[in-house]
């Protein structure tokens, strides 16, 4: 009965498909088209729109051909695909050598193919490749006669890169260029042999092929003149004709019903529905999700464009997360997985002289494509859903101040009239015996400390406070602070900042005579932060003790989205590394709370008493409060941005500004060359910085005290691109190629904590390499870390 029923229900869906696909009105396309045809910016075209699994429209317009004759436009014209071949065969055909296991995204390129090292591209990645993030130019020159693919691989393999590595997003004819190199190795077959048997066939694609034959040629759209002939069925990018025709950057000739064939079994494969699409789901949807830096500009996948400058043929209604290409003949797929729809424009712009864009015609079709189909704005639940880059309520990683208004845990407190305490005393007085974790970053909204709010609360006796590293002031900075007493309440303070580790544990006896701690302390949201540690050493005595742990939560002042750096190696913990994270956590403390004890299997009685209005996307200036500088050394907000940068080299023999007015804004020594070192750095292109060289003299207690510093300025030009523990790994490894004889490198594992990295920064590997080994890590951390996300 359930199967029939189910029976029943899907054709009467289909039948709702069908019906309103004969409803749905397009005639804005039409309009769109004969507009553009009327202004001479293309001869005609085909348009193609696919959704709910099915083609609800299909139509061709004007004239394929207008010189040397006149022919109309059909709808089995062929066209050159152009750019379009990038997505459709090359990065498919990767995808598949991935899944063969014949590669790996983050491989160097010379792994496979050895001549590619020249010029120093010896670090760049197969997945700067594909996600145009290598720093090579944008194509081959073409000032000086040559012919042949062998030819065309030897120039992009000498070739020098534009720009480092990983840094800047440059589109390049060359990266595809070197990936069908790549093809051709790996697989032994020729690109043309290759994506006809793994890709064309098993798709069933009977009109799409690199060098079209002969009896194509009459349905063949004509592009341009070349030398006075006519160009048709010939590929019109000049590097690509001069390789042959078959190139991994174009070539391609195709249908709009083959593309309406690939785009469809592509959308099936990735909803789990039956598919001839020739990757399996897994791989596919990491081809067609966001592949770049996280701090990326340009959004791009493994082929796909998501969103990038080359992106408008998404139109403004498709939801960011949807993903497509175009091709400079004018050529465009947009395919959205949300709707099940893709958007397919076919046209030869180019034809008969060039120098047509489309761009804004290509724009507007899809609106009007998404107009007719009732298609609306997701409001960023795709880029949520599928990317993994956003977390924030805005749908991107594109924040703008906003103008908060946050309560911390102590104010929610205080709000619930204490009731998250009430009910937690052991003993049959109804008075909570708590102990109190915090310093002078414990304020609430009205600039109260905590100490003085618990003091006084009624059913609530606080019988100790504890300090951590700086103080119960938060204003000394020495080792082996001492204890004593709140000099408003009296009550004792016990440091937990003491020359021994068990002198930084609390004691267990103590915390037996306790009901609860309570911690209230702002966080810097990096690893090497002791506030962090003094945590979870609470954690540890709660679980052997029984006494309840609530912390009151407070914003991660960085913001609670980006996951960034190295991850700290297991049995490296430390005061300053109390377990394996990332540099740049991305959790509040209530979070990192969470994700202590789930992931030491403490089973602490542990309470979170969450803030209200704070949004992960949020740095501390959209919270609405007061900053308090949690340590003597962190003063604003931007120091706190450059702290997991500078914080991580300071255990080097740099001065990173301690003992001046700007510590973790200024960094140098006296024997560096710091309008060198600008110059160097700022030549390395880094997302959301610049350099400039400085002289300064910190005082006393501070390294290099007295003596005249020459280094470098770090100047935040926007935080949201920042990746902020990779600019510290630049850092040293500049220091330790202009300095090799001055500079300790070995001391950054202090607080790096990772061997690898160290390794590989003693070993001259280039930074942003670096990086690029330890995503997976990132990645794999991100899947555990999600469990203990309050926000």
């Amino acid at each position: 009965m359930r199967a029939r029923l189910l029976v029943v229900l899907l054709s009467i869906a289909g039948c709702m498909s069908c019906a309103f696909a004969q409803e749905a009105d397009f005639s804005a396309v039409d309009t769109l088209v004969g507009q553009a045809m009327e202004q001479h910016q293309l001869p005609g075209a085909v348009v193609e729109i696919g959704h709910g699994g099915r083609v609800v429209f299909r139509k061709a317009y004007g004239e394929r051909s207008l010189e040397p004759t006149r022919e109309a436009m059909t709808l089995d014209t062929i066209f050159d695909m152009a750019s379009l071949t990038k997505p459709l065969m090359t990065a498919t055909a990767v995808m598949q050598l991935c899944e063969q296991g014949k590669l790996s995204f983050n491989d160097p390129v010379t792994k496979y193919l050895p001549e590619f090292a020249a010029n120093g591209k010896q670090d760049i990645t197969i997945r700067q490749l594909l996600t145009h993030y290598s720093g090579l130019p944008p194509d081959l020159l073409l000032e000086e006669p040559w012919e042949g693919k062998a030819e065309a691989f030897r120039q992009a393999f000498a070739i020098q890169p534009a720009t480092p590595a990983g840094v800047r997003f440059v589109y390049s004819d060359i990266n595809y260029i070197v990936l069908g190199a790549l093809v051709e190795k790996l697989s032994g077959m020729p690109e043309d042999e290759y994506v006809r048997e793994k890709i064309i066939a098993p798709l069933g694609l009977q009109n799409t092929g690199y060098l079209p034959p002969v009896e194509w040629r009459d349905r063949i759209a004509p592009t341009q003149y070349e030398h006075g002939v006519m160009l048709r069925g010939v590929v019109h990018d000049p590097t690509a004709r001069r390789m042959g025709g078959v190139a991994g950057h174009a070539g391609l000739f195709s249908t709009a019903d083959d593309v309406a064939v690939y785009a469809q079994n592509l959308l099936d494969r990735l909803a789990g529905k039956p598919s001839r699409f020739p990757l399996s789901r897994a791989i596919l949807e990491k081809m067609v999700t966001p592949e770049t830096p996280a701090t990326a500009t340009a959004l791009r996948g493994f082929g796909w464009d998501i969103e990038s400058p080359y992106s408008s043929n998404r139109g403004e209604i498709f939801p960011v997360g949807s993903f497509g290409h175009t091709g400079f003949t004018g050529t465009s797929l947009w395919i959205d997985p949300v709707s099940d729809t893709y958007v397919i424009v076919l046209a030869n712009a180019v034809h008969p002289n060039g120098g047509k864009s489309v761009v804004a015609l290509r724009r507007t079709i899809a609106d009007a494509a998404a107009a007719a189909l009732g298609i609306v704005s997701d409001g960023g639940k795709l880029s949520a859903k599928l990317t993994g880059y956003n977390e924030s309520l805005s749908g991107m990683r594109r924040w703008v101040a906003r103008n908060g208004n946050v309560k911390t845990g102590i104010d929610v407190l205080e709000t619930d009239g204490f009731a998250e305490l009430h009910g937690l005393a052991k003993k049959h007085d109804g008075h909570v015996r708590i102990g109190l974790l915090t310093n002078q970053t414990g304020l609430d909204g009205a600039g109260r400390r905590t100490i003085d709010i618990l003091a006084h609360a009624d059913g609530i006796e606080l019988k100790t406070i504890f300090s951590p590293e700086h103080g119960v002031s938060g204003a000394q900075d020495t080792e082996n602070i001492g204890s004593g007493t709140d000099a408003q309440t009296g009550i004792p303070v016990i440091s937990l900042y003491g020359a021994t580790e068990a002198q930084r544990r609390p004691s267990l006896d103590v915390m037996r005579s306790l009901d609860a701690v309570v911690i209230d302390l702002q966080d810097a949201g990096v690893r090497f932060y002791t506030y962090e540690t003094v945590l979870g050493y609470f954690l540890e005595a709660a679980e052997k003790t029984g006494t309840n742990i609530v912390v009151l939560d407070r914003p991660n002042p960085i913001n609670g989205s980006f996951v960034q750096g190295p991850i700290s190696d297991e049995g490296t913990a430390s005061y300053v590394d109390y377990m394996p994270l990332p540099v740049r956590h991305g959790m509040t403390m209530g979070e990192l709370a969470q994700y202590f004890d789930r992931e030491r299997n403490l089973h602490a009685p542990l309470t979170v008493v969450k803030m209200e209005g704070w949004q992960r996307g949020d740095w501390y200036d959209s919270t609405g409060l007061t900053w308090v500088n949690p340590s003597p050394n962190l003063r604003d907000l931007e120091e706190a941005m450059l702290y997991p940068a500078l914080g991580l080299v300071e255990t080097t023999n740099i001065s990173v500004g301690r003992g001046t007015d700007t510590p973790f804004e200024i960094f140098g020594a006296p024997w560096i060359d710091g309008r060198k070192l600008a110059r160097y750095l700022n030549a390395r292109f880094l997302q959301g910085v610049r350099f400039v060289s400085v002289d300064f003299m910190p005082q006393k207690p501070y390294p290099y005290a007295g003596e005249n510093c020459h280094g470098v300025r770090v100047l935040v030009l926007d935080r949201n691109v920042l990746d902020a523990p990779e600019l510290g790994i630049e850092i040293a490894a500049a220091l330790h190629k202009w300095y090799p004889q001055d500079y300790k490198l070995e001391r950054i594992n202090t607080l790096l904590a990772n061997r690898q990295v160290l390794d590989s920064l003693m070993n001259r590997v280039d930074p942003a390499r670096i990086a690029e080994d330890w995503r997976l890590a990132l990645e794999q951390f991100e899947v555990r870390r999600k469990a203990a996300l309050i926000y």
